[in-house]
């Protein structure tokens, strides 16, 4: 059974940077693609970042372009949304996901597993 941990989220201020991290195991995910999506009250769940199991691709929303990297540590199987210049408008919980493929899709009905989420508040 696949299992997406994530951890980082929290309290911070406008400006301010977090890490979030996801530690992936259940199965070997050499062929897949892990994202990160957020959904902030009332409104639909977004794509955010995502990237290819090695970290060959990579695909962003534009909103947080040049904010935000999302990275992995594939010897233990866990990828990184690093967030940087935050704003409110990022306040969302985040979940980490992963589906089987290498194309890194932003549709979320693409991805077969995810995480809990971690919340992230960003105040202003």
């Amino acid at each position: 059974q696949v299992q997406l941990a994530e951890s980082g989220g929290g309290l911070v201020q406008t400006g301010g940077s977090l890490i979030l991290s996801c530690a992936a195991s259940g199965r070997s995910f050499s062929t897949s693609t892990m994202a990160w999506f957020r959904q902030a009250p009332g409104k639909d769940r977004e794509f955010v970042a995502g990237i290819s199991w090695g970290g060959v691709s990579t695909n962003y929303v534009d909103s947080v372009k040049g904010r935000v990297t999302i990275s992995g540590d594939w010897a233990k199987n866990t990828v990184y949304l690093r967030m940087n210049s935050l704003k409110p408008e990022d306040s969302a919980v985040y979940y980490c996901a992963a589906r089987t493929g290498a194309a890194v899709v932003a549709t979320g009905l693409r991805y077969d597993s995810w995480g809990q989420g971690t919340q992230v508040t960003v105040s202003s």
